[in-house]
């Protein structure tokens, strides 16, 4: 059923965004409700649209960034030398940090809090009323909620506290410092608590739908000159993009969003049905990342799934393989430089991106081991040798180790999963399990079967390493264990 009151502010939000100079939307085209399909508003096809049409156009006034909104004029002391180098799109690390001007991320934030709290004085205000009040990225997510995700290294980073660190620290004394600027002559002024909550909401908007928007002062990108990326990599000023950000996205898509000198532009990339969604794409991202950032997950960005594993995770099924006493290990590790180590390696498929027509060929199957855990490995057996040369007496025996060591740690990972592959299989068959839970599901599912892949690669890899000696195509438990 229709809800006017969705309804009226879509069409409010499409007469204020025509009434734009230099702003355009394809009449074949039209903004509808999706709520029904786990999404909200979305952009369909009315008719069959052929490739390379030019489904809008917006002008680059209409972009909400520091460049456009009034508060930098307002305030010139604060940003008056933004760091435009930060470019990563989240917070610093350095969230204690409370001087200096505030980088692109805190300066989005305290643009897009103003033009909020200005509320019908903000020439924005259209705009505002159709965004999200309320999300799925996981920092919105009960501890409960986040308990459906198992062991994924997803949760990790998160980064709420971080998050709110960075708010107290940056945000909340340029907003207190200035009230007069931020609230509008008789508005009511927000507790701490409530401007932390609006700071939220607007960081996780900014997450979700903030485009990276060259910066005309200086050398545009050679290898990007002509695209637009929403990903965040490189680029120079932050920006919230209307229109641009109605559009939903998937690593299968039929749209392409490019900059012009007065304008952004999104075109078809190939012929789009009627009755089709237009879809954008955000990039390589496996479910739980994309999870994290966008707050939902697709089967198509599967593909993309990643697994974390721990070095400690790696040692432990090495001290298995090996039955090596802890002093050798331990001494082994004491002559490697500390800081040549890494703490985690990521198991993926390192598959190629869609291609110009967003649609992607081939096998989604793992082909290689990662390579930077091999390599630490055997930096740990070339050490333990030295030692102990009787336990790695040459390559071949080293090799078995290594692939039977990441072997031994895939399964590990793999167990530490409180269900099983069968039994999340059996829930998504079923549609048993909605919403979050359901989205927390379908991410440690995809992490499940990437592992039952690595444990299967490696399996075929030590097979094929005895092979090749001229050895049993099962190693035997005293050659992997002898001292």
């Amino acid at each position: 059923m229709a809800d006017p009151f969705f309804e009226e502010r879509s069409a409010q939000f499409l007469d204020w965004f025509k009434a734009w100079p230099g702003a355009s939307f394809h009449a074949d085209i039209e903004i509808r409700d999706l709520r029904e399909h786990g999404r909200g508003r979305g952009i369909i096809a009315k008719t069959n649209i052929p490739e390379d049409t030019v489904l809008f156009t917006i002008p680059r006034a209409a972009i909400i960034n520091t460049q456009t909104s009034d508060l930098a004029k307002r305030i010139p002391d604060v940003f008056a030398s933004t760091a435009l180098d930060d470019t990563d799109g989240e917070a610093d690390d350095d969230v204690g940090e409370t001087s200096g001007p505030p980088d692109n991320w805190v300066s989005l934030i305290l643009v897009m809090i103003y033009e909020y709290l200005q509320g019908e004085n903000s020439r924005w205000k259209p705009y505002f009323d159709v965004l999200p009040t309320e999300f799925n990225t996981l920092m919105w997510w009960s501890d409960k909620e986040l308990d459906g995700l198992q062991t994924s290294a997803i949760v990790s980073k998160i980064g709420k506290d971080d998050a709110d660190s960075m708010f107290r620290a940056r945000v909340l004394p340029v907003v207190e410092k200035n009230p007069n600027v931020f609230y509008p002559a008789g508005a009511r002024r927000l507790s701490e608590d409530e401007l932390i909550l609006l700071a939220h909401r607007i960081g996780s908007t900014i997450m979700a739908y903030a485009f990276d928007l060259e910066n005309d002062d200086e050398d545009a990108d050679q290898e990007n000159e002509d695209e637009w990326v929403e990903d965040r990599d490189g680029k120079i000023l932050m920006g919230m993009v209307p229109m641009a950000d109605i559009l939903n996205a998937d690593a299968v898509f039929n749209a392409h969003v490019n900059h012009e000198e007065d304008s952004l532009t999104v075109t078809a990339i190939r012929p789009i049905t009627a009755g089709e969604e237009i879809l954008n794409y955000y990039g390589p991202l496996g479910n739980g990342e994309l999870l994290r950032r966008y707050g939902y997950t697709s089967i198509h960005h599967a593909r993309y799934d990643v697994v974390e594993l721990s070095w400690d995770l790696v040692m432990s099924a090495l001290k298995q393989i090996l039955a090596i006493d802890d002093a050798i290990l331990g001494k082994a590790i004491t002559e490697l430089d500390p800081e040549e180590l890494e703490d985690a390696f990521v198991i993926d498929r390192d598959l190629d991106e869609p291609d110009s027509r967003g649609e992607f060929h081939g096998s989604k199957a793992l082909k290689t081991l990662p390579e930077d855990l091999r390599e630490q490995i055997n930096a740990v057996l070339k050490t333990v040798r030295k030692i102990s040369p009787d336990m790695i007496p040459d390559k071949q025996r080293r090799d078995e180790v290594c692939l039977s060591t990441m072997r031994r740690a895939f399964e590990m990972k793999l167990a530490g999963y409180p269900t099983s592959a069968e039994e999340d299989a059996t829930l998504l068959s079923n549609n048993a399990v909605p919403g979050r839970p359901g989205m927390a599901l379908f991410v440690r599912y995809g992490e499940k079967l990437l592992l039952q892949e690595a444990i299967s690669l490696a399996g075929e890899r030590i097979n094929e390493l005895i092979v090749s000696q001229g050895g049993d195509t099962q190693p035997s438990a005293k050659r992997l264990r002898t001292k």
